[in-house]
């Protein structure tokens, strides 16, 4: 946290629990079991508050505790994080930010590197394709995500013989003039070569 705080870059950051934040979201997890006793449904309340650990913390910081009921059992979270409570108040920074980092990630710190490095190649990839291939088109300030979608996830055919790879698209594709220009340009690059 501290190498993130000095070189400007916000965090948001699971905690392990212990002894002194389960006190400190006891209250709203009271509230929560009080509420899903009354209702029957999940309940979640949550609790912004100031900490500091005894020893490994270099100043006091930003925690939010989730103090959740679910099926007759507590499911507390707590996070620490640089953002501020204006911006990203409790429950949309637990909800909306935290929570989504699970769509993106793997329990390995080996996984999640490997997925950068992934991400990181496809990424430079598709640079290059922008640079290389669709440079002077429609898309050629696209973003990454548009080009993906637009001019690469489409419905093919894809049929091989002994001597070659055939790739039929459909003939309803409305950019079909722009992908054949994009080939031709990458063979006559790597012709080039």
């Amino acid at each position: 946290m501290a190498w993130c705080e000095e070189g400007g870059i916000d965090y948001v950051l699971g905690l392990a629990q212990n002894s002194r934040l389960r006190d400190e979201i006891s209250d709203e997890m009271a509230a929560a079991k009080a509420e899903h006793e009354r209702t029957g449904e999940e309940a979640r309340v949550f609790k912004d508050f100031r900490y500091r650990t005894r020893d490994s913390w270099s100043c006091e910081r930003r925690v939010v505790g989730k103090a959740e009921y679910i099926t007759d059992k507590e499911n507390p979270r707590i996070v620490a994080t640089s953002l501020s409570a204006e911006a990203w108040p409790a429950k949309a920074l637990y909800e909306d930010l935290y929570c989504a980092r699970g769509d993106m990630g793997c329990h390995t710190l080996r996984a999640n590197q490997l997925r950068l490095w992934l991400s990181s190649i496809a990424y430079l990839v598709l640079h290059d394709l922008r640079r290389i291939a669709i440079v002077g088109t429609e898309l050629a300030r696209a973003q990454v995500g548009t080009i993906r979608c637009r001019l690469l996830k489409i419905g093919a055919i894809v049929s091989v013989s002994v001597r070659r790879i055939y790739v039929s698209l459909s003939s309803v594709f409305s950019l079909q003039e722009l992908f054949a220009r994009a080939l031709a340009n990458i063979r006559d690059n790597f012709a080039a070569v």
